[in-house]
This record gives C-alpha cells, sequence and structure tokens, in this order.
C-alpha cells in the first residue's frame, strides 16, 4: 500500500494538536501504520493536564533498525484573523499546502512513512518511527521518556533520521549533525528598601546585578570550532517591578541564556556563574537550567553519509553539515544512537500562514526514499 502524502499531511495538519494536545494526530498516524505492518505502542506520560501521547511504532525485527523522530504536536496559531486560511484547514492554493505544522513538522513525518511505503520491498532490516506530542512543550513527557522505554524493553536504535524543518534555501541543502546545548539562568539579588534620600539607610541590588550581568556579559567564552560557532550568552530580562522613582528596591531579577559548544558543558558554566554571582552579587538567589548538552554526530558516520548522499542524488548539492539553530529532541536521541536531522525549509515554522509547496514534499519524500535505500543497501 503505497502513500499519498499530500493527502495524508492534509489529514494530519486538521487534527489541532497544540501541545500538548494529541488532537487526533498519534490516532490517525498509528491506523495508517498499523495497516502497513508497523507493531504500535502508544506510550502515555504523565499526569491530568501534564499527559502527554507518545507512539513508537516498529516494522521487522531483523537489525539495522532505523529510527525516525519526530513531534504532532505543534505550537498555538495566535490571532487565527492573520492567517489565509483557517490554520488547521490544510488547504491547497496555487500549489502551496497552508497550515500549523506544515513544516514544523507534520509533512516531514508523512513524507518518512510514505518513502517507507514505496521502498518497504527493499528493507532487509527494521524499521522505527519515534513520534511525540511533546517536543514544542517543556519535553519532559516526550521522547526522554521514551528513550527510558526503549531502554527498559531493549529496543536498539542503530541509527536516527530526525524530520526537523533544517533546510535554509532549497530543501535538502542544510542537515544537522550536532546541536549546541542550551542553558538558561535567572538570578534574583537581594538588597534592603528604602527612601533613595536616605541610601545608607537602604541597600540597592540594582548596581550589584549590573556588575554580574557585565561581567558575564563580557566574558568571551569560547572562540568556537571546527563544527561548532562561538558559545554565546544572551541578558532575556531585566526587571525591577518599581512602581515609584524615590524608592530603592528589595531586590532586582535578571534572566539570561547560553548557548554553548562542545569546548564548555552544563555544569562548567553553571560552576562559573555560581562564582560570578559570588563575587559580584554576594547575596542572590540563582536558577540555571540546562535543558540539554552539545553533541556531534561523526561526519563520516552511516547514517550521514547516506543521508547526504541521498541529498545530493536528488537535488543535485551537496549538502551543508551544520550544527547551528535551538535544541531539538536529537539531545536526547543521540546518547542511543547517531542521529542526523534533515528536513524541510525552516522559514515559516512557528509563523502565521505556515506553509509548504507541495513540489517541496515531492522532494522531501524522494530525499527519504534514498535514505533507505542507501542505508539498507
Amino acid at each position: 500500500m503505497k502513500i499519498d502524502p499530500v493527502k495524508l499531511t492534509q489529514q494530519l495538519i486538521a487534527c489541532p494538536s497544540v501541545t500538548p494536545k494529541e488532537g487526533g494526530a498519534l490516532t490517525l498516524l498509528e491506523g495508517v501504520l498499523k495497516n502497513l505492518g508497523f507493531l504500535c505502542h502508544r506510550l502515555p506520560f504523565g499526569e491530568g493536564s501534564d499527559r502527554v501521547d507518545n507512539l513508537y511504532a516498529r516494522w521487522g525485527r531483523e537489525k539495522p533498525n532505523l529510527c525516525f523522530a519526530g513531534h504532532t504536536d505543534v505550537v498555538p496559531s495566535g490571532d487565527k484573523s492573520g492567517w489565509k486560511y483557517p490554520p488547521f484547514s490544510a488547504t491547497i492554493d496555487q500549489g502551496i499546502l497552508y497550515g500549523r505544522g506544515a513544516v514544523d513538522m507534520k509533512t516531514a513525518i508523512v513524507c518518512f512513512i510514505a518513502a517507507f511505503s514505496e521502498t518497504a520491498q527493499e528493507i532487509p532490516g527494521s524499521i522505527s518511527l519515534l513520534i511525540t506530542g511533546d517536543e514544542e512543550g517543556l519535553g519532559t513527557h516526550g521522547t526522554i521518556k521514551v528513550m527510558e522505554w526503549l531502554q527498559a524493553k531493549g529496543e536498539i536504535l542503530d541509527a536516527c533520521l530526525v524530520g526537523e524543518p533544517t533546510s535554509q534555501n532549497t530543501v535538502g541543502d542544510m542537515l544537522k549533525i550536532g546541536r549546541r546545548g542550551s542553558l538558561t539562568g535567572c538570578i534574583t539579588v537581594k538588597g534592603t528598601q528604602g527612601h533613595v534620600a536616605y541610601p545608607h539607610l537602604a541597600d540597592n541590588p540594582i548596581p550589584k546585578l549590573l556588575a554580574f550581568l557585565s561581567a558575564i556579559n563580557e566574558k568571551v567564552l569560547d572562540t568556537g570550532t571546527a563544527d561548532f560557532s562561538a558559545s554565546n550568552l544572551e541578558i532575556t530580562s531585566v526587571d525591577v517591578g518599581n512602581s515609584t522613582t524615590n524608592v530603592i528596591p528589595s531586590q532586582v531579577t535578571a534572566c539570561f541564556s547560553i548557548r554553548f559548544n562542545t569546548e564548555q558543558s552544563g555544569a562548567k558554566l553553571t560552576h562559573w556563574l555560581q562564582q560570578m554571582a559570588t563575587v559580584h552579587a554576594r547575596d542572590f538567589d540563582l536558577e540555571i537550567r540546562v535543558s540539554g548538552e552539545p553533541f556531534l554526530v561523526e561526519h563520516t558516520s552511516r547514517i550521514a553519509q547516506c543521508t547526504a548522499t541521498a541529498i545530493k542524488t536528488v537535488t543535485g548539492k551537496d549538502p551543508e553539515f551544520s550544527t547551528s539553530g535551538g535544541t531539538s529532541d536529537a539531545r536526547f536521541i543521540h546518547k542511543l544512537c547517531p542521529v542526523v536531522e534533515c528536513g524541510l525549509l525552516n522559514k515559516t515554522a512557528h509563523h502565521v500562514d505556515e506553509r509548504v509547496p507541495l513540489a517541496d514534499i515531492e522532494t522531501l519524500m524522494r530525499i527519504y526514499v534514498e535514505v533507505l535505500r542507501r542505508y539498507f543497501a
């Protein structure tokens, strides 16, 4: 049974799976995959409003097991009146498919399923799909939990292809072989409230915070590596909450984000930030969350080479190997197997009128067909 990628993508976009709601998306995919001979496992994690549905499906039991990973949850559509067509109508106009999730990343899931339906008779190993409903959310009950479930079941992934929208100008022009790490921090510096006319009776926390922010902002963390750009720190907010100009506040809060390469680690940066806060802020509360460590897949790995060759075969151009951009669920998967990311253009991801040309759907499906043929050759 061959899958029509455009028709199935329309059906999937029509499922209002705004994170973390399942919206019928996983149910639709489960039905399609069962018809293709996959053994499906619905994997809910979390309780109540935090519950997230996930799906792991496998076809075949022989090695190697090539996994495709993606997510059906989407970000909210925002003001629907700003859309050319309703965000879940999956409307096609002049060869372009509109809808939330068209780029990020329901179409890529369908393209892989369609590619499998075309090549199933040529595959001597196993194919699996890991589809989460928690990529656009906190990620606590999605792929990371499925990874734990796979390990407990003794399920082995030999390689993984993630369908995130990685392309820049044409489909397949960029192949992600790693990602930077991500750290978010918030610091609250404490002082003593008082009248600005009597500063000796108060303790202004703002100068201490400014000293801390200046110190971390001026620090050159590194100059990058052959595969990664330089680590960068960005101050994202400074909040006093002071409604008047003649009161010294009792505390002030600032938040910042660091995207870092393999020259750094979450633990190393956390230690440095705590040192800087101790020196400059003295009385403070510092909260740090590391949502992912940097990782890099070897250029010569089988999955990277097969995907790059597949792209060249279909598009006639070599892809750029890149580690740019934000985080993705590949940050969890790389701990179990080599993982690369290849998907549609990311220009309209999360935008009003998110959309994909039908020609790009065909191109991505053809790339995935070539990946399957070459990986199992």
